[in-house]
């Protein structure tokens, strides 16, 4: 998620783009006649519902005076841009704080974006360049070397039974997240946390299992899981593994874009 030296000067201009985009389409709706139950009276919403919103204009304005833009690239932005035009306002949890915090809670105006991120020093460093984000610090126990172990741990009938991650056996289970993380039904997850290119990091074995535990564990409906940085191996793996290639809809560079469904009813953890 933390953006490591300047990016070439077409991401900012993209960023800026889609903010712009998303701005006029929410003037442009806002602009169209309310529903008589919504307006009350059958009324026209009134010319100050077009005004910006703050956390739009807040992004527009950091993104076209930073010098320091996401890491992910145009087009791996534009695989969740896409999900979030047709879903927002809607609930967001991504793992990891970073750079493109604020283009997330922006995309998603109107809805809940929430970050978890296992940097507690980073984590406040961005809370105060911008207070509207929602972030939560978070510990990890596991380490990157330790993949193939629970990789194969993770085979278990323990670990492929739904249910809240909370009360699982499963050692990949993480069980301590903050409570609205359970307790929310989550549109679309990011995992692009923790840390994962060193032996002794917390890598992302965790982080991928759960948000697929979260996403089958709903009472109904798909969850879009994005997992970031799949060139690497655990990434790579992980994603497969407990993300299933059979729900996976798209790969653009480094970032996976998973469907999954609701697995209230008797369903394999990963269809054929």
């Amino acid at each position: 998620m933390r953006t490591k030296g300047h990016k070439p000067l077409n991401m900012k201009i993209l960023i800026v783009v889609v903010m712009v985009g998303f701005f006029v389409l929410f003037v442009v709706r806002s602009k169209l006649p309310m529903r008589e139950e919504e307006a009350g009276h059958g009324e026209k919403c009134p010319l100050s519902c077009g005004k910006i919103p703050s956390s739009v204009s807040e992004a527009l304005i950091h993104y076209s005076t930073s010098s320091i833009t996401p890491q992910q690239t145009q087009k791996e932005i534009s695989v969740t841009a896409r999900v979030l035009e047709g879903k927002s306002p809607c609930k967001l949890l991504v793992f990891g704080v970073g750079h493109d915090s604020l283009m997330w809670s922006a995309l998603n105006h109107g809805g809940r974006t929430i970050f978890v991120e296992e940097d507690e020093a980073w984590m406040e460093q961005m809370r105060r360049r911008f207070p509207t984000v929602e972030a939560y610090h978070v510990t990890y126990g596991s380490k990157v070397k330790e993949a193939e172990r629970l990789m194969e741990a993770g085979r278990g009938e323990e670990c492929r039974a739904v249910g809240d991650p909370r009360y699982s056996v499963c050692q990949l289970a993480l069980k301590g997240l903050p409570s609205v993380v359970y307790e929310t039904e989550w549109d679309l997850i990011m995992v692009d946390a923790p840390t994962g290119y060193y032996d002794d990091a917390p890598g992302r074995m965790s982080a991928i299992y759960t948000a697929g535990m979260m996403a089958r564990n709903r009472d109904s409906g798909d969850t879009h899981v994005f997992v970031h940085d799949v060139n690497r191996e655990v990434e790579d793996k992980f994603s497969m593994a407990f993300l299933c290639q059979s729900y996976m809809k798209n790969q653009q560079g480094r970032l996976r874009h998973f469907t999954i469904p609701s697995h209230t009813q008797d369903m394999p953890f990963c269809p054929p």
